[in-house]
């Protein structure tokens, strides 16, 4: 061998080379290299079954349409429900896409935030704009409901909408789910508690209160009232507010009234969401709204008639942000 050779012919004669031991070592060399090599080899095998393992864990949910597998901790979260992207925002779980038109004043940042894809409007998403983001994960609600099939080609989709027949439960469920998936229950619970205190709060104020309650949409001239169980019952509901009357129709788009049934049903609160103020960004007119009808009802007389914010009434209304400033607003008006 030509290592050995010239080993071998070297001019200092009196260094002896065992043969014997010169092929031991080098045997031996070149084990510790074939193991190096192996373990090196080994290590990035490791790395990769560890990250493979990672971006494939799943968790089981439940949800409306069913049970479904879902990505742990997603990093790609498009959610097309505002209260959705209130609670992650809340839990600090940035969405990688959101639906920027129609989004609340209080969720504003969001909207000049370009790391923050736009996918539409919460009543028409963008698909082309989802799926060019990719996401792991998609967010639903009522809005968004009649396109689930599409979306779920996308990635898994959850339906995480409010039960208006059960709304603090399935908020408190839908809340909880969200901060399971983002490996932040604990927080999510905190938070929770943090909300029931005021809801406790609110309904020992209101258990001994007489004044009975009439919650309207005021639209172009057109009043719709919801009772409880509806939409909008959330100050029946939740807060324990005694409505003045009981409401049959359990549309999405409540009970068409005129503004003789508000002076007959005579109300000591009434609610008024103005719509178009949150859809077309026109506020109504004051004027137009209590009108010589409105004016006849003890709420007005009394001075409690009350105009409450829409973005957070009429467009959201179901994540940590929403159910905390609605619960605020009440408490802060009555």
């Amino acid at each position: 061998m030509p290592l050995a050779g010239t080993c071998w012919k070297k001019k200092n004669k009196k260094m002896k080379i065992n043969i014997s031991t010169y092929f031991t070592i080098r045997l031996a060399i070149l084990a510790v290299v074939s193991m190096s090599l192996v373990g090196c080899s080994g290590s990035s095998n490791s790395k990769g079954d560890s990250s493979a393992h990672a971006e494939s864990e799943l968790i089981t949910v439940q949800h409306k349409f069913g049970e479904l597998s879902v990505p742990l901790n997603p990093e790609r979260t498009v959610a097309l429900d505002i209260g959705a992207i209130e609670t992650m925002i809340a839990l600090g779980v940035k969405p990688l896409g959101i639906p920027k038109k129609f989004l609340p004043d209080y969720l504003g940042d969001m909207r000049d935030d370009a790391a923050i894809g736009d996918v539409g409007s919460v009543i028409e998403p963008d698909f082309e704009a989802i799926a060019a983001l990719k996401p792991q994960l998609i967010f639903i609600s009522v809005r968004q409901e009649r396109f689930y099939e599409e979306l779920r080609e996308i990635a898994p989709t959850v339906y995480i909408g409010a039960d208006t027949k059960d709304y603090l439960p399935s908020f408190q469920r839908n809340v909880e789910l969200i901060g399971r998936i983002y490996g932040k229950k604990e927080l999510a619970l905190g938070k929770l508690a943090a909300l029931q205190t005021k809801i406790s709060q609110a309904r020992s104020r209101y258990a001994s209160d007489e004044n009975k309650a009439m919650f309207v949409i005021y639209n172009n001239g057109k009043f719709s009232a919801f009772g409880k169980g509806s939409r909008f019952g959330f100050i029946h509901d939740v807060l324990g507010i005694k409505p003045v009357l009981d409401f049959d129709d359990e549309s999405v788009h409540g009970q068409r009234i005129s503004g003789e049934f508000i002076a007959e049903a005579n109300p000591d609160y009434l609610f008024i969401v103005d719509r178009n103020a949150a859809v077309l960004g026109r506020v109504a007119n004051k004027q137009e709204v209590e009108n010589k009808l409105v004016m006849q009802t003890a709420a007005y007389r009394n001075g409690k008639v009350f105009y409450l914010d829409p973005n957070v009434w009429f467009i959201s209304g179901g994540g940590l942000i929403s159910v905390e400033l609605m619960v605020d607003d009440i408490l802060e008006l009555i």
